[in-house]
């Protein structure tokens, strides 16, 4: 009987673990990206939001704030499966650090790795130290922000469980 109440918390825990990382995603995408926007418009970056919609041949409207607005939206969604993405490779990491490593890699995929899908992207060579600065250390709290908060929340439950399920089995 006590090992099938321990099991449903579990698994009740696990959804509700999984919605409160979907969330943290959300938010994280929203806000940070919504930094970059505040960053983009008072000329600390070359680069916005909209970075996000130069891919696709849409027409000029997602250069300018309607389409920096979308962008954020479609980042808040994206930034989802980037917090699913963290908390299966990375909740375990008890430490800041792990988000720090984790928004500086974030930065440099998307700069770097992803740099020719975005036609409209300068090199980095060209793209100048404020721009790089100003993203790098958007990307880095933006990490630390997902990490740090699916960290805290993967100990807190599943941290509690392990200690109750060992508490229970040695009494």
């Amino acid at each position: 009987m006590n090992d099938k109440k321990l099991e449903q918390n579990k698994q009740e825990s696990q959804s509700s673990f999984m919605s409160r990382v979907a969330g943290v995603g959300f938010f994280g995408g929203l806000i940070w990206s919504g930094f970059g926007f505040i960053a983009y418009y008072l000329n600390f970056s070359k680069v916005g939001p909209a970075l996000v919609l130069l891919p696709w041949a849409l027409g000029k409207w997602k250069t300018e704030w309607i389409g920096q607005l979308l962008s954020i939206l479609i980042i808040a969604l994206l930034s989802i499966l980037v917090a699913i993405g963290y908390r299966f490779a990375f909740a375990k990491i008890k430490s800041m650090w792990g988000g720090i490593v984790f928004g500086a890699a974030l930065w440099a995929i998307v700069f770097y790795v992803l740099h020719p899908i975005f036609p409209g992207l300068e090199p980095m060579n060209q793209i100048g130290r404020n721009t790089i600065t100003t993203s790098l250390c958007i990307y880095i709290l933006y990490g630390v922000f997902i990490g740090y908060s699916i960290s805290f929340e993967y100990r807190e439950r599943f941290g509690e469980i392990r200690e109750r399920k060992h508490s229970a089995q040695s009494s």
